[in-house]
């Protein structure tokens, strides 16, 4: 099976507990994506921010904790669950729903940023999703999103020994047929409404002391990137 997402869902009760490898590291990769954008947006208080796709809640507490008013949204209800049983421990306000990108739960115009990270490349209406995100954005709103790139290297790199050697994702976590090619996603964006900026690599950059993956910048796209967009007409 290709582009399982049922993992959310069986993995939800591990989400925080650091006992789930892949989800260490997403765990670990949200600060790193942070550095990246925290230079995009400047100032997050009082910002409201939909995290798209948000899962137990990695990025959107660290966009909490920046002073953010966040709203996290995912399919998955085990997901949503462990995000806001840890919020509550931790003391943060996060609103979090089960929906989908394709109908997103919020008003038209009611966010200031889109957040959007592990996402794209598991979507079957990419075009639907990228309209959605245009509505619930206002006018000169940004949207940021990272995605995986669609070349050889990234299939290898993510699937074949991501999955199948090195087992750092469950087996059929990507479905390599959806990822997404900078310029493609440049043309959606393009047709949606959007002013696209710069897409920068992004992905492992070393390992640590526990034998994970850590991640930053790369001076390449060939396998992830991350990029924005602005929202106009």
């Amino acid at each position: 099976m290709k582009n399982d997402l049922s993992i959310y869902e069986k993995y939800a009760d591990t989400w925080w507990s650091g006992e789930t490898r892949w989800l260490r590291t997403l765990h670990k990769m949200a600060p790193a994506r942070m550095m990246m954008i925290d230079p995009l947006v400047g100032d997050w208080v009082n910002k409201r921010v939909l995290d798209l796709g948000c899962g137990g809640g990695f990025l959107a507490e660290e966009l909490s904790r920046r002073g953010a008013k966040v709203v996290g949204v995912d399919p998955s209800h085990g997901a949503i669950a462990a995000g806001v049983q840890h919020a509550r421990l931790v003391g943060l306000e996060i609103d979090y729903v089960v929906g989908v990108g394709e109908s997103i739960p919020l008003l038209d115009s009611s966010c200031d940023v889109v957040v959007c990270v592990d996402v794209l490349e598991h979507v079957a209406d990419l075009p639907g999703v990228i309209a959605e995100v245009r509505r619930v954005l206002r006018h000169g709103g940004l949207f940021v999103f990272d995605t995986i790139n669609r070349t050889w290297l990234a299939k290898f790199v993510i699937i074949t020994l991501g999955e199948r050697v090195l087992r750092l994702l469950p087996r059929g976590t990507h479905d390599s047929d959806l990822f997404i090619k900078p310029a493609e996603l440049s043309e959606v964006l393009l047709q949606a409404g959007f002013q696209v900026g710069l897409m920068c690599g992004f992905g492992p950059s070393g390992i640590d002391r526990h034998l994970d993956f850590t991640f930053g910048p790369h001076p390449f796209k060939s396998i992830m990137y991350l990029g924005h967009a602005r929202a106009t007409s």
